[in-house]
C-alpha cells in the first residue's frame, strides 16, 4: 500500500514508518522537514498542516490507499485533509486518545464508555465523530500513556531523573491511584494491523499494555529497570492541593485512576504486546536515558524540594 503518515519523525512515527516499510509498505511523509526521515530513502513532502491552503496545494494532487494522522489535536487539524481524500482512499487512521473518556465507577474504561466534554482532548473525540459522519472508512486508537526510546514527553524519564540521583520519589495523594502504560513500539504495530483489515473499519480501539500498575508500582517498576533495588526507593506522599507549583509539573500523571481495557484490540487485530512493563521501562532507561546522557543532565527539582521541605 502506499501509505501517507501525517508527521513521522517523532515518537510514534518514527515506530510506525519503520515498521510500515519493514511491511513492505510504500510510505510518504508530510511534515515541516525539521528532523530527518526515520528510514533512508522515503518520500518526505514539507508543509505546515496548520494551514489547510497549504496542506492542499501539497497533497491534492498526491493518491494515498491510507492515510496516519499521528499529530492532529482539534477537528480543524483534520478536516481539510479527510477533504482532501474523501472516497479516494481505503483507510484513514487516527490517532485518538483515551483522555477522552468520561471519568467513571467502573473501570477499566472500555470503548463505548461517555466521553468527557470538558476533556482537554475534545477535540479529538469531536474529530472521530466528524470522520464517522463523513462515512470515512476510519479507524481511531485511544492510548492511554505512551512510553518508550525517543519519548519527548516526561514520563518514564521522570522517575529516572529521581532513581539515578537516588533522591525520593514524591508522589500524590496515597501512591495508590492505578494508570496504565504502553509501549510506543506496541503501539506503532497495532496501528498497522488495521490496514487491510475490514473489521476495523468505523471502529475505535484502546491501545495499551495490558496490566495495570499503581503510581508506587509504577516508581518501584522504573526502580527494577534502572538496575536498583525497589525496596530501597523512598516514596513520599503528599496533597497536591497544598501547593501551588505555577508553570512547573510536580508530576507527570493525573491523579487519578486511568486505565482502559485493551480487550477488543487483542480479539479483532490479534494483537499481543511485545513488552511487558518492567522489559519495557528497561528497553527504555538502557536505549534512550542513558544513551542521550540524561542520568548526568541539571534536572529542575525545585517543586520536590518545595514538596519536601514540608516532610522534613
Amino acid at each position: 500500500m502506499r501509505v501517507l503518515i501525517i508527521g513521522g519523525t517523532r515518537f510514534i512515527g518514527v515506530y510506525l514508518t519503520r515498521i510500515l516499510v519493514e511491511q513492505g509498505h510504500e510510505v510518504v511523509l508530510f511534515n515541516r522537514g525539521n528532523k530527518p526521515a526515520p528510514v533512508s530513502g522515503i518520500k518526505q513532502i514539507q508543509g505546515d498542516r496548520t494551514q489547510a491552503e497549504d496542506l492542499k496545494a501539497k497533497l491534492a494532487g498526491e493518491n494515498f490507499d491510507a492515510i496516519f494522522d499521528n499529530n492532529g489535536r482539534e477537528l480543524s487539524d483534520t478536516q481539510p485533509l479527510a477533504e482532501i481524500f474523501k472516497d479516494r482512499i481505503q483507510h484513514f487512521v487516527y490517532m485518538s486518545s483515551a483522555g477522552v473518556y468520561l471519568k467513571s465507577d467502573q473501570m477499566p474504561h472500555r470503548e463505548g464508555d461517555p466521553v468527557d466534554p470538558k476533556s482537554r482532548h475534545k477535540g479529538k473525540h469531536e474529530t472521530e465523530a466528524y470522520l464517522a459522519e463523513q462515512g470515512l472508512p476510519f479507524t481511531s486508537i485511544r492510548p492511554t500513556y505512551i512510553y518508550g526510546p525517543q519519548n519527548y514527553n516526561d514520563l518514564e524519564a521522570w522517575f529516572f531523573d529521581r532513581i539515578v540521583r537516588d533522591r525520593p520519589i514524591p508522589i500524590p495523594a496515597h501512591g495508590q491511584h492505578i494508570t496504565q502504560l504502553g509501549h510506543v513500539k506496541d503501539l506503532a504495530l497495532a496501528m498497522t494491523l488495521v490496514l487491510n483489515n475490514a473489521a476495523s473499519i468505523q471502529q475505535i480501539y484502546n491501545v495499551s499494555g495490558d496490566r495495570y500498575v499503581t503510581f508506587d508500582g509504577l516508581a518501584r517498576a522504573c526502580a527494577i529497570a534502572a538496575g536498583k533495588s525497589p525496596e530501597a526507593v523512598q516514596l513520599v506522599h503528599y496533597d497536591p492541593k497544598q501547593f501551588d507549583f505555577g508553570k512547573r509539573k510536580a508530576f507527570p500523571m493525573r491523579t487519578q485512576h486511568f486505565f482502559a481495557s485493551v480487550q477488543k484490540v487483542k480479539t479483532d487485530l490479534k494483537w499481543q504486546p511485545e513488552y511487558d512493563l518492567i522489559s519495557g521501562l528497561k528497553d527504555a532507561f538502557h536505549n534512550d536515558y542513558l544513551t542521550t546522557g540524561r542520568d548526568k543532565a541539571e534536572i529542575d527539582f525545585s517543586a520536590d524540594e518545595q514538596i519536601l521541605a514540608t516532610t522534613r
